[in-house]
């Protein structure tokens, strides 16, 4: 049986459909169905039932996609295990912020495609947090504190961040001194969550409150430059607004938790070859170029990268 026949089945069954497969593989919906008749045609089952919504795992294709997806990673470890040293092929499809993804990380997965020639790189960049395993992405870079996820998590290094207004929403509205006082100002958030400060070696938890939100690091940088209220943001989003005098840090004394930069994963036992290499392109990257990220004390060992994480469900 073809691996990549099992590979599509794989695939179409995940996203729920031939077009989200076919975009999720880089090819063809035509392709795509050639691959799944043969699939049909030398079991002598049917896998899936097409509707006009996608497709539906049969009875039949539930128990074979498990056994599918099984097969098809052992073959992955074997085909990597033969490769020569330092070469790497396939595919690897990666979610990348949007927000510091293109300017940052971007020309390290170029440095990687350039090292490994017959290796397909698929980034898509987008500030939201992408269900990996449902939307078919071998691993992601995620920037700032990770939420709770079942993912495996490899630390690349720390990134800091600061509280910060405009001179303007300062002198409309003074700015907090305490983490206390957070909560009666008009906060810039992603979303409903807290924010976290240190008071000397204690942590602090608040839950900031505002009417304007944004899935955009970027965005929410631009608000405050506009005084709309103050926002927590990575260091490296905020260089140039500090630098200008747009933006000023702000209740300094209680300074934000130092945050991370990671490849996650979903979970297994071992992670493919090209996530490990990934990984070890950023280390070495942002070792060579301290500066990448921005003006910030980084770790040019690259934090613990060798340790990983699991850090519970909800990406």
């Amino acid at each position: 049986m073809n691996i990549e026949d099992l590979q599509t089945f794989v695939a179409v069954a995940d996203a729920g459909g031939v077009s989200a497969a076919a975009r999720r593989l880089g090819i063809s919906k035509s392709i795509v169905s050639r691959r799944l008749f043969r699939i049909e045609a030398e079991l002598g089952t049917q896998l899936l039932a097409r509707t006009t919504r996608g497709a539906a795992l049969t009875e039949a294709g539930t128990t074979f996609r498990d056994h599918a997806a099984r097969a098809s990673a052992e073959i992955d470890t074997a085909r990597e295990a033969i490769v020569p040293a330092g070469g790497l092929r396939g595919r690897l499809r990666i979610a990348v912020p949007l927000t510091s993804g293109p300017t940052r990380f971007a020309p390290a997965l170029a440095e990687m495609a350039h090292r490994h020639p017959l290796l397909h790189i698929h980034t898509s960049y987008s500030d939201r947090f992408v269900d990996l395993i449902a939307e078919g992405f071998d691993c992601a870079i995620r920037v700032g504190t990770l939420p709770d996820s079942n993912l495996i998590a490899n630390r690349i290094g720390p990134i800091h961040g600061s509280l910060v207004a405009s001179p303007g929403y300062i002198k409309a509205h003074g700015a907090p001194q305490t983490p206390d006082e957070v909560v009666a100002h008009e906060a810039l958030m992603q979303g409903t969550e807290a924010w976290q400060f240190l008071d000397g070696d204690k942590i602090v938890t608040v839950q900031p409150q505002g009417r304007f939100k944004a899935d955009s690091g970027a965005a929410l940088a631009a608000a405050a430059a506009a005084g709309l209220g103050i926002a927590r943001l990575p260091d490296c989003i905020l260089h140039d607004y500090v630098a200008s005098g747009v933006l000023v840090p702000i209740m300094t004394d209680y300074p934000p938790p130092s945050a991370g930069i990671y490849v996650v994963r979903p979970p297994g036992l071992h992670p493919a070859r090209k996530i490990r290499v990934l990984t070890e392109t950023l280390i070495d990257y942002f070792a060579r170029n301290p500066d990448t990220l921005g003006p910030l004390p980084f770790n040019r060992g690259g934090g613990s990268p060798d340790r990983q994480m699991t850090f519970g469900r909800g990406e």
